[in-house]
């Protein structure tokens, strides 16, 4: 996960790249004709100062390494945001960013 956080005039701005291959499970596979399972990032959570600032809910239909944009009020620079996605399969990636 690719994480870039901007302060301005006490709103912070997030920019989240999300790398996860998301496949809905009706994709087949050329080579041997099997479904591929399905493993989709299910929700993604940012917290700030213990505070939750942002929860997305996403399913089968988004694209593979999903990009999202985000503003909150408050925040200063040096600040510790912590992002958080689970995905359908139980795999869970965590990520500090600082704000900048």
């Amino acid at each position: 996960m690719k994480v870039k956080a901007k302060v301005k005039n006490n709103i912070t701005t997030v920019r989240v790249l999300a790398k996860h291959p998301m496949e809905t499970g009706r994709r087949v596979n050329k080579e041997t004709g099997e479904k591929i399972p399905a493993k989709y990032i299910q929700e993604l959570t940012c917290e700030h100062d213990g505070n939750v600032v942002f929860v997305a809910q996403f399913g089968t239909s988004v694209s593979q390494n999903p990009y999202l944009a985000f503003s909150f009020e408050g925040g200063k620079k040096g600040d510790a945001l912590q992002l958080r996605w689970n995905d359908n399969t139980g795999d869970v990636e965590k990520k500090e960013a600082k704000i900048k």
